[in-house]
């Protein structure tokens, strides 16, 4: 199963990834421009082998890449994705004759299908009613959207709806601060009473509330946590070391536990696989990337937003108020271009200078202490490393500040 996003590249890229699985006897089900959620459902839904999705999710227009899945639709376990690397660099991978080629075929009601598992788990008249302003950032969320709008009667207002493949109307990264810019000053104006921003592939979502209030991409996790925890047996919520501390005050409110693991899709899924499915009820990242088991563990910013409009319908609540009711959190980022060589050296001299934090080293160097907490790990794709901090009530500055010299000083 493949299917790709709008970038321009996709399509020669979509040649190629075809043309390799049909030289080694395998048929090809080519959805064409779709989210990445919805290769993910038609894999199980089609009993497919496996798929791969062509896009750059919140990374600009000249990027590419491809994710691969396996059968259950899901990312592939940090094993599973290096025997794949293992098969491509040692060659172990076979041509068939031309009489054994596999074969391609276009399917062309993958969203339709999407829509309808969708249909059944929410309740779409209920949802209807709501005015919603949605920035598409010219991404795959404004065909579903648009689906929404005529077959179910959703009053979705979409701005930046149009695909475009060579530039899109700005960085489709899902954060406050891009939300602020793009799509909160048109929320309150437009009478609407929420706003949500999609990356490109639509695994990741942004909010906004009626009020025009850009809310952080961190708060996406614990909400939903919030909204599933009371609802579900399960009780256990996977995310990151880099993700907001809320996640476990939500938690414990509803006697559910926060498993933390490495940043990176391939940890979650490691973590996913090594605790039963009855006992996990979502895992996520603060990126507004969220997966729930009702879903069998896809990042879905399309069901993440139906999730977040059924916590206003069940609750009558506006959007600010929701976001109101948690605690205040503030967190700090920052990102450096350093040697990395030189970060080993770098994280001990910083776990002498806090000895009184408590240190994690799955993932970098976390340092906690009961009301904030610091992280400095190196990127998985680029040459930076990345601080993070955070601190219940006012921003941790000298904390930050402190950490982020620290790191400076290597440039």
């Amino acid at each position: 199963m493949i299917g790709r996003d709008p970038r321009a590249s996709g399509l020669m890229i979509e040649q190629g990834v075809a043309a390799a699985l049909m030289a080694c006897g395998h048929d090809v089900i080519n959805l064409g421009v779709v989210s990445t959620p919805v290769i993910q459902h038609a894999i199980r839904r089609l009993g497919a082998a496996g798929g791969i999705s062509i896009g750059a999710s919140h990374n600009s227009a000249e990027w590419n890449a491809l994710k691969f899945f396996g059968r259950n639709g899901t990312y592939l376990s940090t094993a599973e994705a290096s025997e794949l690397l293992d098969i491509y660099h040692l060659r172990k991978f076979s041509f068939v004759p031309h009489t054994a080629l596999g074969s391609v075929r276009r399917e062309e009601g993958a969203i339709e299908a999407y829509l309808a598992e969708l249909a059944s788990a929410y309740d779409f008249p209920a949802l209807a009613g709501f005015r919603v302003v949605v920035d598409c950032c010219n991404g795959t969320s404004s065909l579903i959207l648009r689906r929404l709008n005529e077959r179910f009667g959703f009053r979705f207002i979409l701005i930046n709806e149009r695909l475009q493949g060579t530039q899109f109307a700005h960085a489709p990264s899902t954060n406050a601060a891009t939300v602020g810019l793009q799509l909160s000053p048109l929320v309150e104006p437009l009478g609407a009473d929420a706003g949500f921003l999609f990356d490109i592939d639509s695994d990741r979502v942004a909010i906004a509330t009626e009020r025009g209030e850009a809310v952080s991409e961190e708060m996406i996790l614990p909400m939903l946590a919030d909204h599933i925890l009371p609802r579900s047996a399960a009780k256990i919520v996977i995310t990151n070391v880099s993700s907001s501390s809320l996640l476990e005050e939500v938690a414990a409110r509803h006697g559910g536990r926060v498993v933390r693991v490495p940043v990176g899709r391939q940890a979650a899924m490691d973590a996913l696989a090594s605790y039963r499915s009855e006992d996990l009820a979502l895992a996520g990242e603060g990126t507004g990337a969220v997966m729930m088991s009702r879903f069998r563990f896809v990042y879905d910013g399309i069901a993440s937003m139906l999730s977040i409009l059924t916590m206003m319908a069940e609750t009558g609540r506006k959007l600010s108020e929701i976001v109101a009711s948690y605690p205040v959190y503030c967190m700090l980022k920052d990102e450096v271009a350093v040697i990395p060589k030189q970060i080993p050296s770098l994280l001990m001299e910083l776990a002498q200078s806090y000895p009184d934090a408590t240190p994690n080293t799955i993932d970098g160097l976390r340092l906690d202490w009961p009301d904030r907490w610091v992280h400095v790990r190196v990127s998985q794709t680029e040459s930076l490393v990345r601080v993070i901090a955070e601190q219940k009530g006012q921003p941790p500055r000298d904390l930050f500040d402190a950490v982020l010299d620290r790191v400076r000083r290597l440039q």
